[in-house]
């Protein structure tokens, strides 16, 4: 098969369309005919050599993919060869085909098509992983989340205005903020020219991957009680804050990941996504924002539209039709 190879960390254009031997699938597995995979930072920063892959996992970069059941490994009930699907996966996305433990896949939601459903499994399982079953974010609570346009944002502000939550964003332009008001947005903040601490506060729950440079600020807008999710550090992992802050707001922060937890844990957030989302997708209440498709052997010209930042929702690699 033909895979994304990173040959030595650097630049978009490290990215090698090249012939590599192919998975098989193992025990629990199946094995995937991948036709589209999502774009996500992480990928980035696996190419620039400082997010490795966890032990076990593909060398080749991608985190979500969706295509057609190939072949089933010993012990897989179920699926069947044939059955479309995305998954959720540890990496080997940016590949013509992939391994992935039978807990992380999901069925194609009915209305949407199988290259979009690409862009779902790793934005959706991190939104509602954190933002629902760690967070508690509960119907008439206000939620936060930073990068509106981005793929996390978009399905953020679909998913907890569908749960009955007051929805707020920020994002660099006003073609951005427009589109997130389109997607259900109750005030969209101008991170460029407006402070969201006096726009947004108090907050109940804030989902941020920007990390060290919002962690004092994104304290401040935290309500009593407030709940704040790190998910990214595209600004750096150390700062100092003011614990005082958050002990009188009776406040919490916490950081998680998703890629290196064991495949148990996946599994559990993938079949309560199934259970409480893909309702939800079917309905059209949330909906996968798809910016544009790359052809897979160009992912370089994907990741520069992701580091450019002009995009809204999510940008997809695609192997086949």
């Amino acid at each position: 098969m033909h895979a994304i190879v990173i040959e030595n960390p650097g630049e978009p254009d490290v990215l090698r369309w090249t012939e590599v031997p192919g998975p098989v699938a193992g025990p629990g597995e199946v094995l995937l005919d991948v036709v589209a995979a999502g774009i996500n930072r992480a990928d980035i920063s696996q190419r620039q050599g400082s997010y490795p892959p966890p032990p076990g996992a593909p060398e080749y970069p991608g985190l979500e993919a969706s295509g057609r059941i190939a072949a089933l490994g010993e012990g897989v009930t179920g699926w069947r060869v044939g059955d479309e699907v995305c998954a959720l996966l540890a990496g080997g996305g940016y590949a013509e085909r992939v391994a992935v433990p039978a807990g992380q896949l999901l069925p194609i939601p009915k209305g949407v098509s199988l290259v979009e459903a690409a862009g779902l499994p790793e934005v959706v399982c991190t939104v509602w992983s954190n933002v629902f079953m760690l967070a508690g974010l509960r119907e008439g609570e206000s939620f936060l989340v930073h990068g509106g346009g981005s793929g996390i944002g978009t399905i953020a502000i679909q998913l907890a205005k569908a749960r009955g939550a007051r929805v707020l964003c920020t994002a660099g332009s006003e073609e951005k903020l427009q589109r997130c008001r389109g997607l259900g947005a109750d005030i969209a903040i101008n991170y460029r020219t407006e402070d969201f601490v006096k726009e947004a506060a108090p907050v109940d729950v804030i989902l941020d991957n920007i990390g060290a440079d919002y962690l004092t600020r994104n304290v401040e807008t935290l309500g009593t009680g407030g709940r704040l999710m790190i998910i990214g550090f595209q600004s750096g992992a150390v700062a100092e804050f003011n614990l005082g802050k958050l002990m009188r707001r009776r406040a919490s922060v916490q950081s998680t990941g998703l890629r290196a937890r064991p495949r148990e844990e996946k599994a559990e957030i993938v079949a309560s996504v199934r259970e409480h989302v893909w309702p939800l997708v079917e309905s059209g209440a949330v909906r996968p924002v798809i910016d544009r498709t790359v052809p897979m052997w160009d992912a370089a010209a994907g990741h520069r539209i992701l580091e450019e930042s002009t995009h809204v929702g999510k940008v997809l690699l695609t192997v086949r039709d």
